[in-house]
């Protein structure tokens, strides 16, 4: 099984805000497939090139014990992730959560839900499985 949760967040971005967005992807993927999928599912945790040692990703790394999947720019671009008008053309002005998660899950990958939101709207997260290996 190979689950990967793609993060997207600003600079100011705290933990309790990844920890947030990444819970409400999660309680979403699990109300979605009827069974409960929590952080012990995840194989990764992935972020944009620019962002992965942003000290909120490495504190959630390190509590959930995953490593994290560096994706470069141009890889976030060229996925078929939701368009975002907040988000900066550098990404490719589509959701980065979603980008991130189908880049680090590989090809075949599919999202198991939109992108979700941390109420601050820090922070966004979204999950991506290979078919037929979801949790």
């Amino acid at each position: 099984m190979k689950l990967v949760a793609g993060l997207g967040f600003r600079a100011g971005c705290e933990l309790a805000s990844l920890r947030s967005a990444l819970q409400a992807a999660l309680d979403a993927a699990s109300t979605a497939r009827g069974r409960t999928i929590t952080p012990a599912h995840l194989s990764t945790l992935a972020a944009a090139a620019d962002k992965t040692n942003h000290p909120a990703l490495l504190q959630l790394a390190g509590e959930l014990q995953v490593p994290i999947h560096t994706i470069p720019l141009t890889a976030l671009a060229n996925q078929p992730a939701a368009p975002s008008a907040h988000v900066p053309e550098r990404y490719g002005a589509h959701s980065v959560a979603e980008a991130a998660a189908l880049a680090a899950a590989g090809a075949g990958a599919t999202l198991l839900g939109h992108r979700s939101i941390s109420p601050d709207r820090m922070a966004t997260a979204a999950l991506a499985s290979i078919e037929n290996t979801a949790p």
